[in-house]
């Protein structure tokens, strides 16, 4: 038992500091001493990244380690990748992610991708400037239930109420839950563009998430 501690307090340590070689090196670890895949995540990585998420709020942490604690975490979870599909584990949900047609901006979305893939979701990454029919395409598909836009510009916001029309017209809108971010956006405006609902950080992304799926936060 104190080994799979041991395991589980590198790896927590690991995600806070940002370090994707002692992640993998101490996932690895926790596996040597017989954590599940599953336990890993939940027990050790889900939390790591919820303090985070607290670090950020209270201004300790930006952007730049938000990004190096998201590539960390995800650094373990593509070694447990593998052992989840062999044991049959499903996925929390599939998510598609993506930043809307003329927005080339990434940085938030990336993170977010990261962050799912962490919670246990299978995350689908269409990149950024992606039109709506690429969006449609990837929920039919993946078989998505989850679908993130981003739009970091203002002039960009039209083209999130452009694809969600276009997801109404291709009768997929009920397929998924939506949900939208990016800094020129507020709940306000996802409401009145018919979204399920409104991240104001990227460290929201799973709790959201869980919650429009019904499941734990």
């Amino acid at each position: 038992m104190a080994d799979k501690k041991a395991a589980g307090k590198k790896l927590y340590d690991a995600i806070l500091a940002g370090d994707s070689d002692d992640s993998v090196a101490a996932t690895k670890e926790a596996i040597a001493a017989g954590v599940a895949p599953l336990a890993i995540i939940a027990e050790f990585m889900v939390p790591a990244m919820a303090e985070v998420g607290k670090l950020f709020e209270a201004e300790e942490y930006f952007v730049p380690e938000l990004l190096l604690t998201g590539r960390a975490m995800k650094a373990g979870v593509e070694i447990l990748r593998p052992l989840l599909a062999a044991a049959g584990e499903k996925p929390s949900g599939v998510a598609i992610v993506g930043t809307v047609h003329g927005d080339v901006h990434d940085i938030g979305k990336n993170l977010v991708v990261a962050l799912l893939e962490g919670g246990g979701y299978e995350v689908h990454d269409l990149g950024n400037d992606v039109e709506p029919e690429k969006f449609i395409a990837a929920i039919k598909e993946f078989k998505a239930n989850i679908l993130g836009m981003s739009a970091m510009l203002t002039v960009s916001m039209p083209a999130m109420k452009t694809t969600m029309d276009a997801l109404i017209a291709a009768g997929v809108r009920n397929q998924v839950k939506i949900l939208v971010g990016g800094a020129p956006l507020d709940a306000r405006y996802a409401a009145e563009i018919g979204a399920d609902a409104y991240g104001a950080s990227a460290v929201d992304a799973v709790k959201i998430a869980n919650k429009l799926l019904g499941k734990a936060a």
